[in-house]
């Protein structure tokens, strides 16, 4: 078990220390469940009224916090509390999953497959013809890549993935469990004699680098051309994306939302979890999408949406506020 004292952790978060205490730090908690080996973290101030009940043994806090650390325990003042509690997070993060061997030998790989030097492939990874895996790649088992693909260096791909035929991943992206890229967009033309007729989807996906794919997450290959996620984008668990969507570079969007075809999102979009976005939708630069909504119109640069349809934020919020003053005002 790992286990820091405060100078150590105060040193590592370029810190300032309040308090005494000789005990060690052997893992997180939060401040209403946490241990006396434990750290926990303060960020709000409306939070500082749990910490004379804690038991931890320190918390990391603001830099302007007035809490007294009380006997026997300390307060490591940080910049940005949030930011530190990743840097802790990493202090106490377990070993990674071991690999006997860094191919097992029950994967799969065709021979005409480039594997760079020290990539691990688990056991039972199907990866294809004419593939390349680029150096320090990492895939776990039952991953199946399929013909064609790239991988590049320092990516991560949990187990149960499916990368379809000719899809381009950048650099240390990490994609989790059962996600599947570049599935068929779902496309049908109707047809007088043989109902619905399915449309070729003969594009692909290209994901950029630094991009995390969370599980469950599908992402359409394109009718022609790419599907293209940007480079430090971040997708929660069952997310949506379909054929042809464009997604700039540092976009979020939280869980259960989804994408139709052809949406483009600018640098910098944030989409709220449970949002649906229309096909051919435009949303600009850093605009929002709160939880919940649905988009069926362009969004402007900068702009918040709010709501089903979604409006601009203080709209929809008007209109909220009306209703809830009706409701409490019924007319006799």
């Amino acid at each position: 078990m790992k286990k820091f004292s405060v100078h150590e952790i105060c040193t590592h978060l370029h810190g300032i220390t309040d308090g005494k205490t000789s005990a060690r730090v052997s893992s997180a908690g939060s401040p209403e469940t946490a241990q006396p080996h434990q750290i926990t973290f303060i960020g709000n101030k409306k939070f500082e009224r749990l910490w004379p009940k804690s038991k931890a043994l320190v918390a990391v806090v603001d830099k302007n916090s007035v809490l007294d650390p009380g006997p026997g325990r300390a307060l490591i003042k940080v910049d940005s509390v949030e930011l530190a509690m990743c840097r802790v997070l990493e202090l106490f993060r377990p070993a990674a999953v071991r690999f006997e061997n860094n191919i097992h030998h029950s994967a799969v790989i065709h021979k005409s497959a480039e594997i760079g030097d020290q990539t691990k492939i688990g056991a039972g990874v199907y990866v294809g013809a004419g593939c390349k895996l680029e150096h320090n790649v990492t895939i776990y088992p039952n991953v199946t890549v399929l013909d064609g693909c790239f991988i590049g260096s320092g990516t991560v791909i949990w187990p149960g993935t499916v990368i379809r035929e000719n899809c381009r991943i950048g650099l240390r992206t990490i994609i989790h469990s059962n996600a599947v890229i570049g599935a068929d967009g779902f496309g049908f033309v109707k047809c007088p004699v043989e109902g619905l007729v399915k449309v070729p989807h003969i594009g692909n996906v290209v994901i950029g680098d630094d991009v995390e794919i969370g599980a469950g997450v599908c992402i359409d290959r394109a009718k022609f051309a790419s599907t293209v996620i940007g480079n430090g984008c971040k997708i929660d668990n069952l997310v949506q994306i379909g054929h042809n969507c464009i997604v700039g570079e540092h976009c979020i969007i939280a869980g259960n939302s989804g994408l139709a075809g052809s949406v483009k999102l600018g640098r910098g979009v944030v989409i709220g979890g449970g949002s649906s976005i229309k096909d051919h939708v435009t949303l600009g630069d850093g605009a929002t999408v709160g939880g919940g909504s649905g988009v069926i119109s362009d969004v402007s640069p900068g702009d918040t949406v709010l709501g089903y349809p979604a409006l601009k934020a203080a709209v929809t919020l008007k209109h909220w506020a009306s209703i809830k003053e009706k409701k409490s005002n019924p007319i006799v």
